[in-house]
């Protein structure tokens, strides 16, 4: 167990701050070629893993992260077809996506085939998509994969990355952010995590900076609850090539043919709508 005994514990570096999840039992612990991966039981929030001893899911509140990182991007592209996955190891965005009909084929890019293979065993559920035969599963370099894809590959990426920190710290630069656009067709939209509004202005206002140094026409933030994530508040930034990001398919989300337990068209609108103190640090 983690310091704290019956309790894990994640301090949240240079905020004062922390997170704690009573625990019942260890389920699993090893280290794979790239970081220690830990599942836990929880008293309250089900199964948990953490990668190098940081909150990734929890089966309480998964849902909420992975429906936000995939349906506002999906529905607001016309016509999402070919979808890059990068990171996403634990499947859940996967599986979100492939939820919708339209899409044909995904390609999933992740460093850590372990990280897969562990979600698998604990977290079946967030797997079920991966026998689909529209999904690809890669185990390697996503920053390689993008630099190295044929031009106008894919209608949208998904960046479901990890901190900005170690391998992931490349997944937020401006040289990745071109290679994107160049992977995009036209039209087509990209989506990565970035971080907590309340902890990490700085990031979120780099990725717009960067975002519109590659040509990118139109950046938005998008943010919704995580509580198990920093501060409880966490965000996507979006980003389309050759158009806006004004306006979704509603009719569509209103009509969708598959279960959401916390995205929906109104969520959808709200999500965009930011803080003031946000509003004014991406101006």
């Amino acid at each position: 167990m983690p310091p704290g005994g019956d309790w894990y514990t994640e301090e949240w570096a240079g905020q004062g701050s922390a997170i704690s999840l009573k625990l019942a039992r260890k389920l699993h612990d090893e280290q794979s070629p790239y970081q220690r991966i830990e599942i836990f039981e929880t008293a309250t929030f089900g199964r948990l893993m953490t990668l190098d001893g940081l909150v990734m899911v929890t089966d309480r509140d998964n849902f909420v992260y992975h429906e936000m990182m995939s349906h506002p991007a999906l529905y607001t592209h016309d016509r999402p077809r070919r979808l890059l996955i990068i990171g996403g190891g634990d499947c859940g965005t996967l599986r979100e996506v492939l939820k919708h009909d339209e899409v044909e084929h995904v390609d999933q890019v992740e460093l850590d085939e372990r990280v897969t293979r562990v979600s698998e065993q604990f977290f079946p559920e967030l797997c079920a998509a991966n026998t689909d035969a529209r999904a690809h599963l890669h185990f390697q370099d996503g920053i390689r994969w993008v630099k190295e894809v044929a031009p106008a590959s894919y209608d949208v990426i998904i960046v479901d990355s990890t901190d900005p920190v170690g391998p992931a710290a490349g997944l937020f630069g401006p040289a990745f952010y071109a290679d994107c656009h160049r992977a995009l067709k036209p039209e087509g939209l990209i989506v990565g995590q970035s971080e907590s509004p309340l902890f990490h202005v700085d990031l979120i206002q780099a990725m717009h900076t960067h975002l519109r140094a590659a040509d990118f026409l139109d950046v938005a933030t998008l943010s919704f609850p995580q509580c198990t994530y920093p501060s409880g508040w966490w965000s996507a930034t979006l980003a389309r090539k050759d158009a806006t990001l004004a306006g979704f398919r509603e009719e569509d989300c209103r009509d969708r043919p598959f279960a959401t337990r916390y995205y929906n068209d109104g969520i959808h609108r709200a999500a965009f709508a930011a803080p003031e103190f946000l509003f004014k640090a991406l101006l």
